[in-house]
């Protein structure tokens, strides 16, 4: 078995719990529903969020998921000026038997801007 890194993002339109939630929460199942994955292949989840969105911590939602054995860690991302605003992003280290090249990173709503190479 192999560890491996996912990546993905998603933007929310305000600082808002509930906005914060379903966006996390629609961003941690397309991850894994995407790669194929139950919560024990995930070793670890870290998750950022930019400056602007202090209304609630993105892993509430994979707790709600049911990442309950999971360690989860929620960071700010740096304050870049030009950065795109409201944004979460998540790291997922998994055990996997698959390559790096079947690995699908998740992109939404306007974080898709972020990576326009893998975005699907």
């Amino acid at each position: 078995m192999a560890v491996r890194a996912l990546r993905g993002a998603t933007q929310v339109d305000a600082d808002d719990r509930e906005l914060i939630l379903e966006a996390t929460t629609e961003l941690v199942a397309e991850v894994m529903t995407r790669n194929g994955l139950t919560t024990d292949d995930v070793i670890s989840v870290v998750f950022t969020a930019t400056p602007d969105l202090t209304a609630e911590f993105p892993a509430l939602a994979a707790r709600k998921l049911g990442f309950h054995e999971v360690p989860l860690l929620c960071a700010a991302e740096i304050d870049v000026p030009h950065a795109l605003p409201r944004v979460i992003r998540l790291m997922a280290h998994i055990e996997t038997d698959r390559p790096r090249s079947e690995m699908q990173h998740v992109y939404l709503r306007g974080a898709q801007a972020l990576r326009l190479d893998i975005a699907q």
